[in-house]
């Protein structure tokens, strides 16, 4: 339970499973990735890069792989082929919010204790709260304000300040590269603009942001970067290249036609785009 609610911070450095590379400001290299799931293929000759700073939307179809990428980043899927490569001479820390679907809210805690799990790698978990630790997350839960219900158990949250307590946690946590899957999912407008103004305060911090989104309205707005996958890359770079009437038609064809096998690996549809 404590796994899902309280994903780990992890030092990119430390991933041994990866090659590494030394690419400038190419913080993630992924050349040539496949992910399989049994018979179905979830990702399939993926290659591209996340340079340092930069804030992308992941968008695409239901069960285009987008979750699976971030994923397949995280070493938490196995890779069928390719590699994946880290910039170890960028000293790195990486976090991940999955979807809301797959976190335990069951464990009997308060707000403060969960945002204040952000900081346990640096304190450990058990270790009491010091006023150095209480200050912070006060400072983070009232940034997402969320302040006035710091005393308030999980079960007792709706589900956009749930999502806002989260990104208190990851505010503590201070990682250089965050990823977040569908962080905007059936929570409330309001809730979702105040937390696009802490994603793009991060943005602005210089952290490396991944982000699966279904909101295109929010992509467009805030979004310099797109990258839209279903099962490979349909296109990537500047968003107002990627979002258009024709990738989406194509992203639409694609996912009506895959688990049909009418669209073959060699498919010209597949081609991948660049702006």
């Amino acid at each position: 339970m404590l796994k899902n609610l309280f994903p780990e911070k992890h030092s990119l450095q430390s991933r041994s499973l990866y090659q590494t590379h030394d690419h400038g400001h190419d913080l993630i290299r992924l050349e040539d990735i496949s992910v399989n799931y049994r018979q179905h293929i979830a990702l399939e000759k993926v290659s591209c890069c996340f340079k340092q700073g930069s804030l992308t939307a992941i968008i695409g179809p239901n069960g285009g792989g987008k979750s699976t990428l971030l994923k397949a980043i995280l070493g938490m899927v196995p890779l069928s082929s390719g590699k994946i490569s880290l910039n170890v001479t960028l000293d790195k820390t990486i976090s991940y919010l999955p979807q809301q679907a797959e976190m335990d809210r069951s464990f009997p805690l308060t707000v403060q204790d969960v945002v204040a799990s952000g900081h346990c790698q640096h304190e450990g978990f058990f270790k009491r709260f010091g006023q150095d630790l209480q200050e912070k997350v006060e400072v983070a839960l009232r940034e997402v304000g969320m302040l006035e219900c710091m005393n308030r158990a999980l079960d007792e949250l709706s589900g956009g300040q749930f999502q806002r307590v989260l990104f208190a946690r990851l505010i503590l946590q201070d990682a250089d590269c965050i990823l977040l899957d569908e962080p905007f999912t059936a929570i409330d407008t309001y809730t979702i603009n105040d937390l696009i103004k802490v994603i793009l305060k991060w943005h602005e911090e210089g952290k490396t942001l991944l982000i699966v989104n279904h909101d295109l309205d929010l992509v467009q707005d805030h979004f310099p970067t797109s990258m839209m996958v279903a099962r490979r890359i349909l296109d990537w770079g500047d968003t107002k290249d990627v979002v258009t009437l024709g990738n989406l038609r194509r992203a639409k064809y694609i996912s009506r036609h895959l688990e049909s096998r009418d669209v073959e690996t060699g498919d010209e549809i597949f081609e991948v785009k660049r702006s």
